[in-house]
């Protein structure tokens, strides 16, 4: 089995580095994608969460990779490896960044043995663990072949030989005053046992150590330069064959396992962020993901985004469900300001979004239909560049998106029309609605306008919650049924001391 990709096997890698999708602000995926990133940024791996997949089997084997990787086992095994491969790249760094021949010599055999460690560590480690992803047991077989080669064999021959070589290096140094003479060690006798011995019987305890360990990676000295170019003149023959040998394998590493070791920490990032959210008792699932299905069906949902935010308050979000029969394409979310409405409808564009990368998605059950796209539109301050005004800007902001719509496509619309009369709102906000389901796309809606969610067959109507006993306290849940406007008008008449009650008691009635 030939290892190519874990994020492409099966599919075609996008040829020119993508744009990050002009929804993600909108849904805070943005934020999401910083997180996952977060300490990994030398691997450049925002764009791989940037663009969806339109092939089920790919997307279905990703998903098998990363159960894979719930295993703990297997997880540290291919994180242990990935950090193997940045010490790696790190010791190749030290070698062109320093200017003696000898120490760039020494790092680039020091990066040499830790790649055959991570790679030899790797294949051990998979080879011990039970594989159902199809990437993984492909990069197993192919790290089995890679070390079963005659080409890794050498290396790893040659690497040991040299280390072992200079390892038995022995050399002795004599300071007499400015002058540092470098020689063959003799087997000059070595005083310390007796001088401690002398000066054991003034002891009074131990002293204190004032060693500071040099870290491997700092700069030598110039006299230390010095100090190793006469070394090198003592044992040509040693310091000859590193040379050779790191001429030789410059670059040690193979394409295949350098392209696993990116595309392993997208898996890792991803996984890192769940854990938190996870340990605090939110769902996730593997979403089944079908192109063209018309069926929605979202259990205990949540904004990826605010569970994140909440956890490191020790708080967790509420969750909300969606279902959508196949007829049912177009969800108008209204209700009272502050009640969940524009996170419920993030949390749609997310879950698509992420099911169409392979990943696990925030829910405790999610069949959807595949979506090539999420579009969003939400409510933008007027910008002196345009010199439109508000109106116009939803106007021509709405257009865009109505032209890159497909059927397959999600919208995720958050109060448009907020600037013109209540009829005009309304007007623009049916004629709206009704090319959307005349294109087939799937639509959440969120707008104060419960005329809206009246709309035939094609609309539900989800309206936020609100306390039966305290109209004016969200509960943050989304729930399916007729719009009223009731809560609503409840909680403004509360608000501003216009309850039936408290104007009796002010006209003294």
């Amino acid at each position: 089995m030939t290892f190519r990709s874990l994020l492409w096997e099966g599919t075609t890698a996008p040829s020119a580095r993508p744009a990050e999708p002009a929804s993600f602000g909108d849904l805070h995926l943005d934020q999401v994608v910083s997180e996952v990133v977060r300490g990994r940024e030398e691997y450049d791996l925002a764009p791989l969460l940037w663009v969806p997949l339109d092939d089920p089997e790919v997307i279905a084997r990703r998903q098998r990779v990363f159960a894979d990787l719930e295993d703990e086992g297997i997880a540290e095994a291919v994180s242990a490896f990935c950090d193997r491969m940045r010490r790696m790249r790190r010791y190749q760094g030290m070698a062109q960044r320093r200017h003696q021949a000898e120490e760039q010599h020494r790092w680039r055999l020091d990066a040499a043995l830790v790649y055959v460690e991570a790679v030899q560590e790797l294949r051990a480690s998979l080879s011990a663990h039970e594989l159902g992803s199809e990437g993984l047991a492909a990069l197993r077989d192919h790290l089995e072949g890679l070390v079963a080669s005659s080409s890794f064999a050498a290396l790893v021959r040659d690497a040991e030989a040299i280390a072992e070589e200079l390892a038995q290096v022995r050399y002795a140094i004599t300071i007499k005053g400015r002058r540092v003479r470098v020689h063959h060690d003799v087997g000059q006798p070595d005083y310390r046992a007796e001088i401690e011995e002398a000066f054991a019987k003034f002891r009074e305890r131990d002293a204190r150590d004032y060693r500071a360990p040099l870290p491997p990676e700092s700069q030598m000295t110039w006299v230390e330069e010095r100090i190793l170019g006469l070394v090198s003149q003592l044992f040509p023959d040693t310091f000859a064959r590193l040379a050779a040998f790191a001429e030789e394998h410059r670059d040690v590493a193979d394409p295949a396992v350098v392209t696993f070791e990116r595309e392993a920490q997208l898996f890792l990032g991803y996984r890192k962020h769940l854990a938190a959210l996870r340990n605090a008792g939110l769902p996730f699932c593997y979403p089944t993901v079908t192109p063209g299905a018309r069926e929605t069906i979202i259990d205990d949902g949540f904004d990826l985004a605010l569970a994140r935010k909440l956890a490191s308050q020790g708080k967790a979000p509420v969750t909300n469900s969606l279902r959508l029969d196949p007829g049912e394409r177009v969800a108008v979310v209204t209700g009272p300001n502050q009640g969940g409405k524009t996170t419920f409808a993030r949390m749609v564009g997310q879950i698509h979004h992420l099911a169409a990368l392979g990943l696990p998605v925030p829910g405790r059950k999610v069949s959807i239909g595949l979506a090539d796209q999420v579009l969003t539109h939400f409510e933008r301050e007027e910008s002196l560049d345009t010199l439109r005004g508000k109106l116009e800007d939803d106007l021509v902001r709405i257009r865009e998106v109505l032209d890159q719509a497909t059927p397959d496509s999600v919208l995720v619309l958050n109060e448009l029309f907020t600037s013109t009369t209540l009829s005009d709102a309304v007007a623009l906000g049916h004629d709206l609605l009704e090319r959307i389901r005349d294109l087939g796309a799937l639509c959440v809606y969120v707008t104060f306008l419960d005329e809206l969610a009246e709309g035939g067959p094609e609309t539900v109507s989800l309206v936020g919650e609100v306390r039966a006993d305290d109209p004016t306290a969200r509960t943050f849940e989304i729930v399916r049924r007729p719009a009223d406007g009731l809560a609503y008008a409840a909680a403004l008449a509360q608000r501003h001391g216009l309850t039936y009650d408290r104007v009796r008691e002010r006209v003294g009635a």
